[in-house]
């Protein structure tokens, strides 16, 4: 448990009059929405996926920890100043039988043992890094992803993320693995949950997945607030309208509306290759969604990105005002 002092330092970087804010997803994307939403939200709490099996992150899932790559990601998201705890978190190795790990993913791994259960890692490390939000992985073990890409059953969601092809089928094993307690009252408490923006199958539709998170996404009072991407990504979404998007949220999720859709609406330079996520504002209301277009995009970025402050401009319009 975070020391009060602690509690009470974050809170005066936050805006006591802003809503509780709830993000879902995982990878880059989550990243950019925890740095949006720390500029008008009084409390933030990062539901992550735990379906990540590449790279450092794979490899330490062997400990028996869900993966740590996205929750580390999300606690320097969160992480007000830099300071030298977060260059720690951010370093990886090259070279070496720790060749391509993250410290952080690292120190995640050692806390676990002194303490013997991830959330005491999570939240050590939050005390450590002074973060201004709590990070919650959905589950408190890790699923292996699977998906039917055009008949082939693949497995793993880094090669799921690398197969081109229409995803028909998505399952976790286990498939009875059920949502944290702490996730569950965090969506509970939530007066605006953000899905995206993110891989759609392998970090949106993966998170919400575990059993129990997606009907209680659908019956919290909150507003549910689905951040379209940018562009389409290699390996999942090829050719997917942002229509398709909220489609295959509904399949595989069970998420849909009322809620509102951001999309971005201005000068995109688009990689080649890929398409801009465009979507149709009579079509999404048929299926509950209002969407609104904004420019929200990083012009800066060398790879089409969210600009969190302009993300966040938009979600906190968004956002009902506190009673």
């Amino acid at each position: 448990m975070k020391p009060e002092t602690e509690i009470a330092l974050a809170s005066l970087l936050l805006d006591p009059d802003g809503p509780v804010v709830a993000a879902i997803g995982g990878g880059h994307g989550q990243a950019a929405a925890l740095e949006a939403i720390q500029t008008y939200a009084s409390k933030i709490s990062a539901l992550v996926t735990v379906a990540d099996d590449g790279g450092s992150s794979g490899r330490l899932t062997s400990l028996g920890i869900p993966p740590p790559g996205d929750i580390r990601r999300c606690l320097l998201a969160l992480t007000p100043e830099p300071n030298l705890w977060s260059e720690l978190f951010a370093h990886r190795f090259e070279g070496g039988d720790i060749h391509e790990h993250s410290l952080g993913n690292l120190i995640l791994a050692a806390l676990t043992e002194l303490f013997g259960d991830f959330p005491s890692a999570v939240a050590t490390s939050e005390m450590m890094l002074g973060t201004l939000g709590t990070v919650i992985p959905v589950a408190d073990q890790p699923v292996t992803l699977t998906a039917n890409v055009d008949g082939r059953s693949i497995a793993g969601q880094a090669a799921i993320a690398e197969s081109r092809g229409h995803i028909s089928d998505l399952s976790i094993d286990p498939i009875d693995t059920a949502a944290s307690r702490i996730a569950l009252e965090a969506v509970a408490g939530a007066d605006q949950i953000v899905i995206g923006p993110g891989s759609l199958y392998t970090s949106l539709i993966s998170a919400l997945m575990v059993q129990m998170l997606a009907p209680a996404v659908m019956g919290a009072a909150a507003q549910r607030v689905f951040v379209l991407n940018l562009v389409t990504q290699d390996g999942e979404t090829l050719g997917m309208t942002g229509e398709d998007h909220l489609e295959a949220l509904l399949i595989h999720a069970g998420i849909e509306g009322p809620g509102v859709v951001v999309a971005h609406e201005g000068d995109l330079d688009l990689p080649e290759g890929h398409q801009s996520i465009t979507i149709d504002s009579e079509t999404a209301s048929r299926h509950g969604w209002r969407v609104v277009f904004a420019d929200v995009a990083d012009q800066r970025a060398d790879w089409p990105a969210h600009d969190p402050m302009k993300l966040g401009r938009v979600l906190e319009d968004l956002a009902e005002p506190k009673a």
